[in-house]
């Protein structure tokens, strides 16, 4: 593994903007601050960026499966090409028991 590989998949400070926020420049702190308030303006936008723009395995640093199948019907239509991902995951784990 690479040490570029290594760094991309640790979890990151809180004042570093994570590769997948560059372009709105938020930092790793103001991700988790906005994504465990719902009542925050940019709740759904972020949440919407986690899931497109992260790598799945990262998605699970932030949020619970439960906190995506909770607010899906928010988050989805900004998806793109990563909603049938994360409708066929979401699926999966209501077919295993893992969600209601």
């Amino acid at each position: 593994m690479s040490d570029r590989s290594a760094s991309s998949s640790r979890v990151r400070p809180e004042d570093e903007v994570p590769y997948f926020l560059w372009d709105r420049h938020v930092t790793v702190g103001r991700l988790r601050e906005a994504l465990g308030n719902r009542g925050d303006p940019q709740h759904v936008s972020l949440l919407r960026v986690l899931l497109r723009e992260a790598r799945p395995d990262e998605v699970w640093a932030f949020v619970t499966p439960q906190a995506i199948a909770r607010e899906w019907a928010d988050v989805c239509d900004g998806l793109g090409r990563r909603r049938a991902f994360w409708e066929w995951i979401l699926g999966e784990w209501r077919t295993h028991g893992l969600l209601e």
